[in-house]
């Protein structure tokens, strides 16, 4: 099937649109960022961005999405190539690191939830209530086979996931910091699971 140009350069400039409002949201937060700032990052017209959100709430929910979009892909990677319950959390924790420091970030720390319009909110949550448990999944799929030591899975989702979520409100794009983050953080943060 033939790709469609106006669809490729649509989702491409939605894409860095996403990006952009992300930093801008993790630098300033919701009440402090207007689509005038995410416009005046990526030097585009109000009218622009305007092509692509109908507002600030809007813009928020579509960041969130995203997120939660690329932690997904990031577990089912991770799940794939993972042969055991502490290789798919180890892997998990990299891949999703990688992401957040990487070309696809910055994502957006889903910080203002209750910001969001009910409909978007409950969406929201709930995408997020499914991580969670996919990654506790995960969890109880180590313990069933050893390789990681019986823990309370929910407070251990809870503790490991909320380090690599509050990554880009520090991280702010330095190539070598990065490298850094890719090597150290998935064996700190996976270092207690280790039988």
């Amino acid at each position: 099937m033939a790709t469609n140009p106006a669809e490729t350069r649509f989702e491409s400039q939605r894409h860095r649109i996403l990006k952009a409002a992300a930093t801008c949201f993790n630098e300033k937060g919701f009440s402090g960022t207007s689509l005038k700032d995410v416009s005046r990052h990526l030097g585009l017209t109000d009218a622009a961005l305007y092509y692509y959100v109908k507002n600030k709430e809007e813009l928020v929910y579509q960041c969130y999405l995203r997120a939660a979009e690329l932690g997904r892909e990031a577990m089912d990677r991770a799940v794939r190539d993972g042969a055991s319950g502490f290789d798919q959390a180890y892997l998990y924790v990299k891949y999703h690191i990688e992401i957040m420091v990487g070309d696809e970030g910055p994502v957006a720390i889903m910080s203002e939830i209750p910001s969001l319009k009910r409909t978007h909110r409950n969406e929201i949550l709930e995408v997020s209530r499914q991580h969670s448990a996919g990654f506790e999944e995960i969890l109880s799929r180590g313990i069933d086979d050893g390789s990681i030591t019986p823990c309370d899975v929910r407070m251990t989702g809870n503790a490991v996931m909320g380090s690599i979520n509050w990554i880009p409100k520090w991280f702010h794009g330095k190539a070598s910091m990065a490298r850094e983050i890719c090597r150290e953080f998935p064996a700190i943060l996976t270092k207690g699971l280790k039988v």
